[in-house]
């Protein structure tokens, strides 16, 4: 039996590909295949774009895939679901880092719309039509929303008066005189499975077992080990600088008055932290 797990392609599939293999997995991906090799033979991988991954995780042709919170809530606007799909891991990672992308309403920096309601009547182009749609009549506000093929920064003011457009640090909207009037949705990396295949126990088990790996990978970036020998003297003093997830190891060595202290920190605080352990009385670092 094999698990049919669905790898965004586009603007995810490079950062994806480099989380699972943090995970333990080596994904290969060919030029001319959507189907990439993958060294775990219980899986079989196809690459599918985020927008539709949801529809097809729903109607069975995959068990379980990636894609986003956006392109989840878009697809269930849509109303046409066969089956019900659920989201078994929340991941919080992107394109460009391990944080979330808003969706944001934008409009041309010397324009005169200046809140999401000085847009009544106007045309916003955007790849997300259902969620925008729903945004704007939420408020009351009529507009037309206009689906967007792609580069969408460049359509105001000639194709839109304004758009709504993915970001993760806005720096695309500044190049194109863009201001951020609102942030429509925010949304990151979902695992999502169907119905049939989570009823199933040994792909749910197998899809369980991808999130709890793919879920530490993420929690463990950024950390790093750091192993250093204490004199029992002044492992108070050691201890006292040691940030850790929940306590230090610490193990006796054959020297009654050593002992080995084990701990996970974050990479960022290594510079500040080992002079300052080597100042208290550490011996024999390593990261």
């Amino acid at each position: 039996m094999k698990l049919k797990l669905g790898i965004p392609k586009g603007s995810l599939q490079d950062s994806t590909i480099q989380l699972f293999q943090r995970a333990g997995f080596t994904i290969y991906v060919s030029s001319r295949s959507y189907f990439p090799s993958v060294d775990d033979p219980e899986l079989e991988c196809m690459l599918i774009r985020a927008q539709e991954m949801a529809r097809y995780v729903c109607d069975g042709v995959l068990d379980a895939g990636l894609t986003g919170q956006d392109w989840i809530a878009e697809h269930r606007l849509g109303g046409t679901a066969k089956h019900t799909l659920t989201s078994v891991a929340d991941l919080i990672y992107a394109k460009q880092s391990f944080g979330k992308v808003r969706w944001v309403l934008a409009a041309p920096e010397d324009s005169r719309f200046k809140a999401p309601a000085d847009l009544a009547g106007a045309t916003i182009a955007t790849e997300l039509v259902r969620v925008t749609k729903a945004y704007f009549d939420a408020m009351g506000v009529e507009v037309n929303v206009e689906f967007s093929w792609g580069a969408t920064e460049v359509k105001p003011p000639v194709h839109a008066d304004a758009i709504v457009e993915a970001t993760e640090t806005g720096s695309t909207l500044r190049a194109n005189r863009l201001r951020i009037l609102d942030t429509v949705m925010e949304s990151n990396t979902q695992l999502i499975a169907n119905d049939a295949a989570l009823t199933d126990p040994w792909k749910r088990t197998k899809i369980e077992n991808i999130a709890l790996l793919l879920r530490a990978a993420i929690e463990a970036q950024g950390r790093v080990g750091l192993m250093l020998n204490v004199r029992r003297v002044d492992l108070a003093k050691i201890l006292a600088l040691l940030p850790a997830l929940q306590r230090p190891t610490i193990s006796s060595l054959s020297d009654d008055e050593w002992v080995a202290v084990n701990t996970i920190i974050e990479e960022k605080t290594v510079r500040d932290l080992i002079p300052k352990v080597k100042a208290a009385g550490r011996q024999g670092v390593v990261e």
